[in-house]
């Protein structure tokens, strides 16, 4: 069984045991979250309607690498050099819980 989860205005296809890294939720690591907006989801080629949450542990909050943002406009002397690391929630998904008819 799979899943498509929408949080943080990015969409996850989703397994249980997957691991995922998302935008970061406010949950401390080791608690469980459940993701109620469930877009799609999937059994043996039989698709589901939309009654459905999905429920995962926090393994850590974290920061992603630094990107590094250069600006430069030549012959200017005009040099800009900023870098920006993105706060990431990762999950482990335990379960996928469907309520409702096929």
């Amino acid at each position: 069984m799979f899943a498509v989860i929408e949080t943080g205005g990015k969409q996850y296809l989703v397994k249980k045991g997957s691991v995922i890294k998302i935008e970061k939720l406010e949950a401390e690591e080791g608690k469980e979250v459940e993701v109620g907006k469930v877009i799609y989801l999937s059994d043996n080629d039989l698709s589901y309607s939309l009654n459905a949450t999905v429920k995962a542990k926090v393994l850590e909050q974290r920061k992603e690498e630094k990107v590094i943002i250069f600006k430069k406009k030549r012959r200017k002397n005009y040099r800009r050099k900023t870098g920006h690391r993105q706060h990431v929630t990762v999950l482990c998904i335990n379960e996928i819980n469907f309520k409702g008819k096929r």
